[in-house]
Formats: C-alpha cells, sequence, structure tokens
C-alpha cells in the first residue's frame, strides 16, 4: 500500500510540471535531454518530460549519458543537478550515467524505472532524494561515491534486483526505508560514519545473511531489520544505546543474539518470532525490555548481566518478554549474589531454572586492546600496538574520508587520522587521533596491504589484516 501510495504523489507531483521545460539540447549520442535554468540562470537542471499526450509517459529511454556542460545560444552552462522526477517511469531506460558536475539527485528522480540495469554516479553527487530511485527492480549493484553525505527516505526501496551496494563513509544515517525490500541484498557493511539506522531501513531484505554495523550507531530504528529472514548473524557494537520496536522480528535464521552493555532499551517485539534462537545475551545495562521482545522463540539459555533487573512480563501476560516455554524450560543465567533479586521480580520470577553465572563458568572480565601508536615514514602511514594479532580499524579526513582495516596507508596532504584496535574476546581500545601532512600523488590498491587513492571520493572496499 505505502508503494502505490509513493507513486500516486509522484505522479501527481509529474503532472504538473510535465510540459514546463526551459530548453532542450541532443547530447553527443542525439538523445534530447530537456533542462530548467537553475541558480539565477547560471547553471541547469535536467528535469522530467512527458510526451504531448499523455503526461505520466516519459520519453527517456535506452542509455543516456548526462553532459558535464551544455551549449545553448552561444552560452555554456554545467548541468549541476537532477530534478526532482526527471526520469520518473522511464521503464525503457537501461543505463544512466551521471557526470561530475551533478551534485544533486532530486526526489523520485529515477523512481519506477524497472529496465534500468547500470548507474554511474559521479563522485560531486553529495545528496540522493528521497525515493531517487525507487523500485529500479533491474539494477544490481550500486555504488555510492564517497562525496555523498545524505541518502533520502526510501531513495533504494523495492530494488528488488540489487545484490550489492557500498554505503559511502562521510554518510551519518540509514535513512527511513532507504533499502527496503531489496531481497537480493546478501550483506551490507554500515560505515563507522553512520549514527543511526532509521526505520524499516532495511525491511523485507529477505536475502541478507550477514550485516556489520559501524561502532558509531547509537540506535536501531522500529522495523529496521524486520523480515530479514536470511539474517543468520548481526553483532551490535557498543555504540547502540536503544533498539526499536520489531526492529529484528521475523529474522527467523537469528540463532543467537548479545545485546551490549550499552543498550538501555530493548522495544515492543524487537526479536520476536525469531524461531531458531537458541541463546540470548542481555547487557548490564538494559532498565527496560518491551512486550514480547522475545516471544515466538523457544530459547534454551537466556544470560542476563543484568544485576538490579526491572520488571518484565511474565508467562501468564498477553505481552510476555519470552514465550511460555522458555519461561518453563530455558536456563536463566544471573550475575553473582542476584538469584534473589530475581526470584522477587515481576516477570523473572516465573523462569523456573535460574543459576549464577553465565552457563560457561564464570565469565572473567575482558581484557582490553592496548592503545595503539600512529607513525608516518617513508611515505607509509603504519599503525601498531602492544597487543597481538589486533585488526586495526582507521579513518582518514579531510579531504577524502574513508574507513577500512590494516595498518598502511599511503595518503597525500594533510589528514587527521584516528585509529583503535579490536580483537575477539577483548574490549576495544582507546581511538587515538593524529593530525599528518604529507605530499605527493597517491595510487591504487595493491597486493603489498598498502591503502593509497588518486581522486578524493574513491571509496575504499578492501579489507586489510594487520600485520
Amino acid at each position: 500500500m505505502k508503494k502505490q501510495v509513493l507513486f500516486t504523489i509522484l505522479a501527481m507531483l509529474v503532472s504538473v510540471s510535465a510540459f514546463s521545460h526551459d530548453i532542450e539540447v541532443a547530447n553527443a549520442d542525439g538523445v534530447t535531454i530537456y533542462y530548467n535554468y537553475s541558480s539565477d540562470g547560471t547553471e541547469l537542471a535536467v528535469i522530467f518530460r512527458g510526451s504531448e499526450y499523455d503526461s505520466y509517459s516519459n520519453e527517456y529511454q535506452g542509455n543516456v549519458v548526462i553532459p558535464e556542460e551544455v551549449t545553448y545560444m552561444n552560452r555554456t552552462r554545467k548541468v549541476t543537478s537532477i530534478g526532482g522526477s526527471a526520469f520518473y517511469d522511464c521503464s525503457g531506460l537501461t543505463s544512466i550515467t551521471i557526470p561530475n558536475s551533478v551534485t544533486s539527485i532530486g526526489n523520485g528522480a529515477f523512481a519506477g524505472c524497472s529496465g534500468l540495469t547500470s548507474v554511474t554516479i559521479g563522485n560531486s553527487v553529495t545528496s540522493i532524494g528521497h525515493n531517487a530511485f525507487n523500485s529500479c527492480s533491474g539494477l544490481t549493484s550500486v555504488i555510492i561515491p564517497n562525496s555523498v553525505t545524505s541518502i533520502g527516505g526510501g531513495a533504494f526501496a523495492y530494488c528488488s534486483g540489487l545484490t550489492s551496494v557500498t554505503i559511502p563513509n562521510c554518510v551519518t544515517s540509514i535513512s527511513y526505508s532507504a533499502f527496503r525490500n531489496c531481497s537480493g541484498l546478501t550483506s551490507v557493511t554500515i560505515p563507522n560514519s553512520v549514527t543511526s539506522i532509521e526505520s524499516y531501513a532495511f525491511r523485507d531484505c529477505s536475502g541478507l545473511t550477514s550485516v556489520t554495523i559501524g561502532n558509531s550507531v547509537t540506535s536501531i530504528g522500529d522495523v529496521a531489520f524486520y523480515g530479514c529472514s536470511g539474517l543468520t548473524s548481526v553483532t551490535i557494537p557498543n555504540s547502540v544505546t536503544s533498539i526499536g520496536e520489531w526492529a529484528f522480528s521475523g529474522c527467523f535464521s537469528l540463532t543467537s543474539v548479545t545485546i551490549p552493555n550499552s543498550v538501555t532499551s530493548i522495544g515492543n517485539y524487537a526479536f520476536s518470532d525469531c524461531s531458531k534462537l537458541t541463546s540470548v545475551t542481555i547487557g548490564n545495562s538494559v532498565t527496560s525490555i518491551g512486550q514480547r521482545a522475545f516471544d515466538g522463540a523457544d530459547i534454551p539459555t537466556v544470560v542476563s548481566l543484568i544485576e538490579n533487573p526491572s520488571k518484565i512480563n511474565g508467562k501468564t501476560s498477553s505481552y510476555r518478554t519470552f514465550s511460555p516455554n522458555t519461561f518453563l524450560n530455558a536456563t536463566l543465567y544471573v550475575p553473582k549474589g542476584t538469584i534473589g533479586k530475581y526470584k522477587a521480580t515481576e516477570g523473572w520470577k516465573d523462569f523456573v531454572f535460574i543459576e549464577e553465572g553465565t552457563g560457561g563458568g564464570d565469565t572473567p572480565e575482558p581484557q582490553k586492546c592496548a592503545t595503539p601508536t600512529i607513525t608516518y615514514e617513508n611515505g607509509k602511514l603504519k599503525f601498531s600496538c602492544e597487543t597481538e594479532d589486533v585488526t586495526f580499524c582507521y579513518s582518514v579526513t579531510p579531504p577524502s574520508q574513508f574507513n577500512g582495516e590494516g595498518n598502511d596507508v599511503n595518503l597525500s596532504t594533510k589528514y587527521t587520522i584516528s585509529v583503535y584496535a579490536k580483537k575477539e574476546g577483548y574490549e576495544n581500545s582507546e581511538t587515538v587521533t593524529k593530525e599528518i601532512e604529507v605530499g605527493g600523488m597517491m595510487g591504487d590498491m595493491n597486493g603489498d596491504g598498502v591503502l593509497s587513492v588518486t581522486d578524493v571520493g574513491i571509496l575504499i572496499t578492501n579489507i586489510l589484516e594487520a600485520e
């Protein structure tokens, strides 16, 4: 229903401006593109152009290359934006090339272009509007340049053929429904720049098997991963403080969940109907667990690290937090000296079997990785750490910003480098920051694990293991 409403709204927008254009100019391939003047007439925006008889039928089709500049009446202007609904419902459009002169892609710009299989986005684009590529079901992959800082709600929703997407390191939030119903997506890495995953962001991405969430995310919105039935594992970082309602509901393939100590609230139905769950660990800062948060799964092992438990909904409640079989058959492991508290707290006291510990003996306090050091010598940026076999996670800004894992990075001009060390079974180290200024141009990623780029905004996809 929401999808139909979306297209109704877009159609209404298009019908108003279907015949309004300032100039029309054929590009080098002979394709006529329609433009309006922008920025007081000094620049151009590509706009929608319907046929004379059907304002809902857009004329663009085939392969379209948008030029960087257009000359009309001996005046040359740069093309700097793709207007809202510019290519709306162009089912015959197969590929689009957006030049480096363009800085924004408008709302609904390519919505409904079901035949679109290839998109090249120039590396000056900073914003992708709401529903920009909504229902482009033929798209299989998209590389979003590192210049992009904003991806609008529903931007790639219902792109069912999309199997891979690269989220740039300057984006700070995954917007509402941004990748909803991208059923072909198999894995997603959310970079460290992102602080929030908004509602419905990855809803019904049924092909998604793994998600890596960056360690700056503080909130996972309502229904964010609802219906991701193929999701087998998810690591929730220590930066997250809240998990929204229905956030992971219907993730049938999840077998275990660890709620980190940073989380204070788990929303209603957050992990409901995750029917294959065998263990749940709840961090020590959780003060609120919503109704039916873990219902719909018979979970053999529940570990609560909470020292002073707050009430939850018990097994006889219509809004029980856990399934009746979990209350009656699971082993609830609690911190030493707290069994009495749990047996006196509403909901928790319904667990028949309560033991101290974590199910695998006493768990020692986790060790913390030593703080890494940063050195720059002979054109290489190197990281080192007293803790052995760590992985270094770094961020480099500006003029380009990219994140990755490794310890050799070639740079050019003035940069601020931040790095921390991580290792399985250890807490992450403190983050260290250093500013350096170097010269020279940079090459490409090579087999020796040296990271270098020639162009601001290039996306680093390689994961480099520390030496």
